[in-house]
């Protein structure tokens, strides 16, 4: 039996009071970090096997790449592309038949937005599943809209889905969404049929309200 999970817990009962300052901040000073030596290696991977006409998928840490194989199966036409940090959740999943349009990647995800936005890529769709909610108010700028990345993610255009089980985290990412895009998008709450990664399944058979956002930003 799965064992549950306990709800986010936060001091904070809205959106972060400092959510606007900071997103106007990150636009106003563009992110200029150099990507590491093995994010350049992975991204290396994906632009020899990506032929730049296949609509391009990128499941953002992605964990144990579940959810890369779903959608990659989901999606035939496109190239789904897994990005997660830990070598060791990578190689979970490594026995796994995997379809032919998948791939795994071990690579920082910020840097491999620097990296697709220096070359001008353009991916078709972006999903942001179940990332850690960093709860405590401090830590704003490590959740992915409060990161100064987030203006680079966004100018990549394409669809893009969040999905959490923290109702905050969900309306400060459609907030700072209209503040950097210009985009209205709806906070929604959200029963999946088929949940697309473990901590999805987990979460809803825990009883946890699930919330998505999901934007054209073309």
């Amino acid at each position: 039996m799965r064992a549950l999970s306990r709800p986010v817990h936060s001091p904070q009962t809205g959106p972060h009071q400092r959510l606007e300052e900071i997103v106007a901040r990150h636009r106003a000073h563009p992110f200029r970090k150099p990507a590491a030596e093995h994010s350049r290696a992975a991204y290396s991977e994906l632009m020899a096997i990506w032929d730049g006409r296949a609509p391009l998928v990128l499941d953002t840490g992605c964990g144990v790449g579940l959810s890369t194989l779903r959608l990659a199966r989901a999606k035939p036409d496109c190239l789904v592309v897994g990005i997660d940090q830990s070598l060791d959740r990578l190689q979970r999943r490594k026995a796994e038949s995997r379809p032919d349009n998948a791939l795994l990647l071990r690579a920082d995800m910020v840097d491999i937005w620097m990296l697709l936005a220096a070359d001008g890529a353009r991916p078709a769709e972006q999903w942001m599943l179940y990332p850690n909610p960093w709860p405590k108010p401090q830590h704003l700028q490590r959740r992915w809209h409060g990161h100064a990345v987030f203006p680079v993610a966004l100018s990549l255009g394409g669809r893009l889905e969040l999905r959490s089980n923290w109702r905050i985290y969900a309306e400060e990412h459609a907030l700072a969404l209209g503040l950097l895009a210009g985009r209205r998008a709806a906070v929604e709450a959200w029963q999946p049929e088929a949940a697309l990664t473990p901590f999805e399944a987990k979460y809803r058979d825990s009883g946890h309200a699930l919330w998505r956002v999901a934007v054209e930003l073309d």
